[in-house]
Parts: C-alpha cells; sequence; structure tokens
C-alpha cells in the first residue's frame, strides 16, 4: 500500500470512528432522558441508532456499485441523517453544559430552602426536539435553488475592452447519485440565465465515482460560453479517481488547467492548479504536508503574457504566494462556508478563509460556499451558491 493510500485509509478509519462516536454519545443521551424513552422504549432506540449508523455507509457501498434499489433510498436517507445527527451532538453538548450549571449551582449554594436547581429536568429532550426542528429547517434550506451571488471585481491589467466581462464561477457540485442529470440541467439553465462570457468550474464536479458523472456527459456539454468553460480538479476528483475524472471533464468540453495558465481573450488570462487538499492526502511519505507546493503556483502563474489574471484553486490555500505571483482575482471552493451552522466554526479552524469575498496583498479572494452540497443534502442559514463575477477594468 503506497503512503498516500495508507493515510487515505487512516482517514476513513478516523471518520467512521468519530461517526461511531457521535451515534454512541446522542444514543446515551437520550436514553437517560425519561421524556425520550417513555415514548420510544430503549431497546427500540438501541435498534433504531443501530440502523441510522449503518444507513449512509450501506447506501454508499451499494451506490458505487450501481444497486440504487437499494442504494439510493438508504443514501438519501442516511445523509439527511447526518446532518441531523450533527445538530444532534451540538444540541446535547448544549443541553449537558446547561444541566452541569444547574447542578454546580445547587452544589455552591448548598441551602436546604433553595433545594436542587434542576428540579429533575433534563434538557436533552427538548434539547433534540429543537435539533430536529432545525434540521428540518436545514433540508428544506439545502433543497432550494442555489441563490446567484453578484458581485464587481476590479482587475488589474484587464483591457478597457473587457470592462464588464461575465464570470460565472460553480464549484462542489458533487454530481452522482444524490445530485444527478436532472438537477444539473437545472443549474446549466441558471447560468444560462446569467448570460456568462466565461464559466468556471472551481472544483469537486464528480462527487465519488467518476463513471456516474460520466453517464452525464452529454449533459455536462450543454455548459458553453463565448469564452471557454474552464475547470480545475478538487480532491473528490482524486478520490474518484484523477485520471477518470479529469477524462469526464475533458469529455464534457471544458479546459481543465493543471498547474497552468491560458489566455481566455487577449488580456484576460485564467491560471490554475490541481487541489491542495488532496495533494497533501495523498503527497509521498517524508513529503511537505503544506498542500499547494509553491512549485504548483509558479508553474501555473510563469511565464503569463501581459493583462489581468484570473486563478481558480479549489482549496483556498497559499494565498498571499499567489497575491506575490501577481494573481488579481482567486475563486476558490471546498469549504462550503461550513454548510450546516455551527460547523463552519470548525471549518474555520483548519481554512481561515471559510467564505466570502477577500482582500489579500493587493488581490481580490473569493471563496464560493459550493453550488451542491455534500453528505447531508441541507444547509443552514446559508443557501447553495452560484458566483456571477463582473470584471472591471482599471483597477
Amino acid at each position: 500500500m503506497s503512503a498516500g493510500s495508507a493515510r487515505f485509509a487512516m482517514f476513513l478509519i478516523v471518520v467512521l470512528t468519530v461517526w461511531t462516536a457521535m451515534h454512541a454519545y446522542v444514543w446515551w443521551r437520550l436514553a437517560a432522558s425519561s421524556a425520550v424513552t417513555a415514548v420510544v422504549p430503549s431497546r427500540v432506540l438501541l435498534a433504531l441508532f443501530a440502523g441510522l449508523w449503518l444507513a449512509y455507509p450501506l447506501g454508499r457501498i451499494f451506490a458505487h456499485r450501481d444497486v440504487t434499489v437499494v442504494g439510493y433510498p438508504l443514501e438519501v436517507a442516511g445523509a439527511a441523517w447526518m446532518g441531523a445527527l450533527f445538530l444532534l451532538v451540538m444540541a446535547m453538548v448544549a443541553a449537558d453544559v446547561v444541566y452541569l450549571l444547574l447542578r454546580l449551582g445547587t452544589a455552591l449554594l448548598a441551602r436546604p430552602e433553595t433545594g436542587d436547581l434542576t428540579g429533575g429536568f433534563r434538557p436533552h429532550g427538548p434539547a433534540a426536539v429543537l435539533a430536529l426542528a432545525l434540521a428540518t429547517v436545514g433540508l428544506v434550506q439545502g433543497l432550494r435553488a442555489p441563490a446567484v451571488s453578484r458581485r464587481e471585481v476590479a482587475l488589474p491589467g484587464l483591457p478597457a475592452e473587457r470592462d464588464g466581462t461575465v464570470l460565472v464561477a460553480v464549484s462542489d457540485l458533487h454530481l452522482g447519485t444524490l445530485l444527478g442529470e436532472r438537477w444539473w440541467q437545472r443549474r446549466v439553465a441558471q447560468i444560462e440565465a446569467e448570460r456568462p462570457d466565461l464559466v468556471a468550474v472551481v472544483g469537486d464536479l464528480v462527487d465519488g465515482n467518476a463513471e456516474h458523472v460520466e453517464r452525464m456527459v452529454p449533459a455536462l456539454q450543454r455548459l458553453r460560453a463565448p469564452l471557454g468553460v474552464w475547470a480545475v480538479t478538487g480532491n473528490h476528483e482524486y478520490y474518484a479517481g484523477l485520471d477518470h475524472s479529469v477524462r469526464v471533464l475533458e469529455d464534457a468540453g471544458f479546459a481543465v488547467l493543471r498547474d497552468r495558465w491560458q489566455e481566455a481573450a487577449p488580456g484576460l488570462i485564467v491560471a490554475g492548479v490541481d487541489d491542495a487538499t488532496a495533494r497533501r492526502q495523498f503527497a509521498p511519505q517524508g513529503a511537505s504536508s503544506a498542500g499547494l507546493p509553491a512549485s504548483a503556483l509558479e508553474l501555473a502563474l510563469s511565464g503569463r503574457p501581459p493583462g489581468a489574471t484570473v486563478l481558480l484553486s479549489h482549496t483556498p490555500w497559499a494565498v498571499e504566494k499567489a497575491a506575490q505571483l501577481g494573481a488579481g482575482l482567486m475563486l476558490s471552493g471546498h469549504t462550503h462556508d461550513g454548510q450546516i451552522w455551527p460547523f463552519n466554526y470548525l471549518v474555520a479552524l483548519q481554512y481561515p478563509f471559510v467564505g466570502g469575498a477577500y482582500e489579500v496583498g493587493g488581490m481580490r479572494l473569493i471563496v464560493g460556499r459550493g453550488t451542491g452540497t455534500w453528505g447531508p443534502p441541507l444547509r443552514l442559514w446559508k443557501r447553495s451558491e452560484i458566483l456571477r463575477i463582473t470584471l472591471r477594468s482599471g483597477g
């Protein structure tokens, strides 16, 4: 087994461990609540959690093997449950904090007339109801069409005749079994309605199975723009098989930028790099863990003709280096802006540029929150997003 494969196997082990721990914790807290067990007996609750634990992994396995009759409903149910489980964990932790504070207050006061400040009340049942209500809101939000976020960016070096050029960017589409051809066709209609001059696909168009997306190539080919459709790889293109995923993108008619640049029009350069997150995960043993090597950015940005440069990089890392090398606008995704609040605070620990627009070293960075969803089909509180960027000269 290669070093990259070993690290990925370790990643899967960690994910399954966390998945198991989350189920065990929520079950433990709910099983200790008399308000919950009065409605759902403990044994039934245990069997329910065991089934929910299995749903998503089994759904993914069946879907990967094209057993859609069983796999699709399991994957849908498991994915929705994944989002609900995260909110339940957050709610249970908050309930534990409240309960412990009440118990601490009782211990500190220690007066008979005060009594137990908890009054025998455990807040875990109401917390579970609140979490499931939020999950319902998130599911409705996640199923809505992506919002179109409109921005203007002044690009140094952009010729006057290119002023007003419209760039539409999408990222994190995660096409596959959950988000399929019909969903994609609706996104193409949304993009076309914005009348783009060029389109950027900023990684993770493929979810986990390149074969599923390969069947959608005729539908992918519908996406066109006068100055081209430009794409870079995301970490999921690596997971699905990098060569196969790149071939699917190229068959769709997209210009795939792998550590290189190309002139979309005189004075407007589009550059792109392979994904930094995947590079770090699949790097050979002993290699730098910095993610995106400086050499990749240098390859992508060196030797450019005069003009303005738009850099596509799925993961928003090495931002300062990109600015130093002369990119005027950097477009990224990957973070989903947390996708489900309050997960965005955890994401920000590893990805400081978690979502929105930033100014770094004179360069504008825009991190899209994703056009699709990954895992849970939930969004709380921000909808999925398509970026419509009007480029202005004279920046």
